[in-house]
């Protein structure tokens, strides 16, 4: 990452050049053999609503998407995909644990 400390400047020359030089490599797809998933249920910080969450994916956000779109038509509920987990309403720990082995994910509960 960028060594710079600078918050805010008005010249838009250099705030170009510190976007382009703080730029991260690109993240890449794991394949799912080598990824270990974690999945469990949170009631915490939910209104005391039970979400399955899947977490430990290595991939971009676009697969991440894919993926978790595949686990909530399975699920036959929603849920959202954000910050390398996927969230799913509702319990569905044995449906998301059964499709993720089936991906071919590594898979613990």
């Amino acid at each position: 990452m960028v060594s710079s400390k600078l918050v805010w400047t008005s010249d838009p020359e250099e705030a170009k050049r510190l976007r382009e030089s703080g730029k991260l490599d690109a993240s890449k797809d794991v394949e799912p053999a080598k990824q270990t998933i974690r999945v469990a249920v949170d009631r915490k910080r939910r209104a005391g609503k039970t979400v399955t969450i899947a977490s430990g994916f290595q991939h971009t956000p676009e697969t991440l998407a894919t993926v978790a779109q595949a686990l909530k038509k399975k699920c036959g509920s929603g849920g959202t995909a954000k910050d390398a987990e996927i969230e799913i309403q509702g319990d569905h720990v044995a449906k998301i644990a059964t499709e993720l082995r089936k991906m071919g994910y590594k898979v613990r509960s």
